[in-house]
């Protein structure tokens, strides 16, 4: 049986020991801070210093999707090819990367490259990607991996509360006259990540208040818990999203909570503060 690579792309939000648990590949997406420096996120530039410099500039930086040449360098090696992208209605990476996909395929016939737009990004990307390597670790094929995973890709649930809007406004990724009605009455928004795209649901005074309305919409949602991987992402706010998981898993008997740091490019448009939640 061919090896099968799992590739993901850097809208994927997940921690580096779950990448290297599951021998999971990024390819790295770019973002840029006003006309003259831009860096591949994960590889040039960490967390840790993106939020720092995007705290300190009044103009919001750019992300954009890796050039088809760097898919190309992706695909080389060993083995199948499978690629989890961030949705195709967020970012552009998608085509750029069935536009690679096409270019190796008319120079080469030595692999098969399959290509999932997951309709999701960040942990709920992440949680498709882990989905596929455990696929891999069971033997299954290339063609039986997709077909399972676009069976399950709808069923993935992600919530999230949102700081401020006013970086998804900018960026295009929220409905402006929404987020202009929750930032002007200076709410947390409530998100979600449906049919492929950011949608506020609910808004809330306080923090606390907009945890407390994520923990709702997931309690709502969850079923059969034993069986969920649940994780949550933040946005530069570990203490937030360790309180989050004390309360999941005082709650819920879940397979297993992983926490991970959300990167420049969910990071970007969620602003710093934010708290994602996802399951599968």
């Amino acid at each position: 049986m061919s090896k099968i690579k799992i590739l993901v792309d850097g809208g994927c939000d997940l921690p580096q020991e779950i990448l290297k648990k599951y021998d999971i590949n990024v390819v790295g997406l770019n973002v840029s801070f006003g006309n003259d420096e831009s860096f591949i996120a994960g590889e040039e530039i960490d967390n840790e210093t993106f939020y720092k410099r995007m705290g300190e500039m009044k103009e919001l930086p750019k992300t954009s999707c890796p050039s088809p040449d760097r898919f190309l360098e992706a695909y080389k090696g060993e083995g199948d090819i499978l690629l989890l992208s961030v949705s195709s209605k967020l970012s552009g990476t998608y085509s750029s990367a069935k536009l690679a996909k096409d270019m190796y395929d008319s120079d080469f016939a030595d692999k098969k490259i399959e290509i999932i737009d997951t309709l999701n990004g960040s942990i709920g990307q992440g949680l498709l990607a882990i989905k596929a390597a455990e696929l891999v670790l069971q033997g299954k094929s290339l063609e039986e991996i997709v077909e399972e995973i676009e069976k399950i890709k709808d069923d993935v649930i992600f919530y999230g509360t949102l700081e401020t809007l006013e970086n998804a406004i900018k960026g295009g990724r929220i409905n402006p006259l929404a987020g202009k009605i929750i930032n002007t009455l200076n709410l947390k928004a409530i998100v979600q990540i449906t049919e492929g795209v950011v949608k506020p649901i609910d808004k809330a005074r306080g923090l606390n208040n907009s945890l407390k309305k994520v923990l709702e919409y997931i309690d709502k949602n969850l079923e059969n818990v034993e069986d969920k991987t649940i994780i949550i992402g933040h946005a530069h706010c570990s203490d937030k999203a360790i309180k989050i998981k004390e309360v999941l898993a005082n709650k819920y008997n879940a397979k297993k909570i992983i926490i991970s740091e959300v990167g420049p490019v969910m990071g970007t448009y969620a602003s710093q503060g934010a708290i994602l939640v996802s399951y599968l």
